[in-house]
């Protein structure tokens, strides 16, 4: 509870939403899988950086669990770190997926006073040939878990975080997930997919990006599909959003309907996907580095425009 009180600080949410999100973790264990998954992606690049270099150390940086970005960036001073570079755990421009990682590492450092590093936020990856060809390894590993008789027919559905459609408007978040889905859909042959969307709250009246997850099953159920391969390509780990909202609530939902459900991995600590880190590292620490890029909307640029991702005045 305390973890899910800073998630929400500031927020409008009722305390029982807290405590029906609260019971998600029970599932297992009381605790998030996303701290192990940080910790090993952490250790994967570490060991990608000493191999191939630049050898620069690596630093962990939470927004609301420990550790706190404030105390990473306080052992980065300690350390004698000037400068650095972050990643955020998002694929895609959005206020939650990145302006809101500079406003925390800019509060961060702002605690530190004039001790605290620069830090300069590595590009958004959402096209880059080590993100997209990761995530195409991962959907072609789940569709072989179709029987191949049936493999043909099955669906292809790309699923990421909703957000508040005032949000959305903001941002080129629907457009870069548009891309991501198709650059993925193209190498495995499947010219028909689905991009929807989970894990939304607030407000019931409050308009967010749809179709839902669970609605656009059913709609599948009806249109007599037997077999769907969803695939979480808004995340970069299995955390609680993908283990309780796809593998419990969605897989319920799924086997409710008749539905053959199977759920492809995220990213993860993936060999190719951390390659693509220290790609994104070489390219601002070597001006001759290539800017990788996939598909028609070129590579996101280092800093993002000064109007992009905001939240509306109206609120989201």
């Amino acid at each position: 509870m305390p973890f899910l009180a800073n998630v929400v600080r500031g927020k409008n949410v009722p305390p029982e939403r807290l405590r029906e999100v609260a019971r998600h973790y029970e599932h297992f264990g009381g605790t998030s899988p996303i701290n192990e998954q940080c910790r090993a992606l952490v250790t994967a690049l570490h060991s990608e950086l000493e191999r191939y270099g630049p050898r620069l150390p690596v630093y962990w940086g939470n927004r609301n669990w420990h550790p706190f970005l404030a105390d990473s960036l306080r052992q980065m001073a300690d350390d004698g770190v000037s400068r650095a570079l972050a990643l955020v755990t998002s694929a895609y421009g959005s206020y939650p997926g990145c302006r809101q990682y500079l406003e925390d590492i800019a509060r961060a450092r702002a605690e530190l006073g004039e001790r605290a590093p620069q830090v300069d936020k590595l590009r958004a990856f959402y096209n880059h040939p080590g993100f997209i060809e990761t995530l195409v390894e991962r959907s072609a590993e789940a569709l072989e878990r179709i029987p191949e008789p049936r493999r043909a027919a099955a669906r292809l559905v790309f699923t990421a975080h909703s957000l508040p459609r005032a949000l959305a408007a903001a941002c080129d978040y629907e457009a870069e997930l548009r891309e991501t889905a198709a650059l993925v859909a193209f190498p495995l042959g499947r010219a028909q997919y689905s991009l929807v969307y989970q894990s939304r709250s607030g407000p019931p009246g409050q308009p967010w990006l749809e179709p839902d997850i669970v609605d656009h099953l059913r709609a599948l159920a009806r249109d007599g599909a037997r077999d769907v391969v969803v695939a979480p390509i808004g995340f970069l780990s299995d955390h609680m959003e993908v283990v309780y909202d796809l593998d419990l609530e969605a897989k319920a939902r799924a086997l409710e309907l008749g539905l053959n459900m199977v759920r492809a991995a995220t990213v993860g600590a993936h060999p190719r996907f951390v390659a693509m880190i220290r790609e994104l590292v070489v390219e601002r620490t070597e001006t001759t580095a290539l800017r990788l890029h996939l598909g028609t909307r070129g590579p996101a640029p280092d800093e993002c425009p000064q109007g992009c991702c905001l939240v509306p005045r109206s609120g989201a």
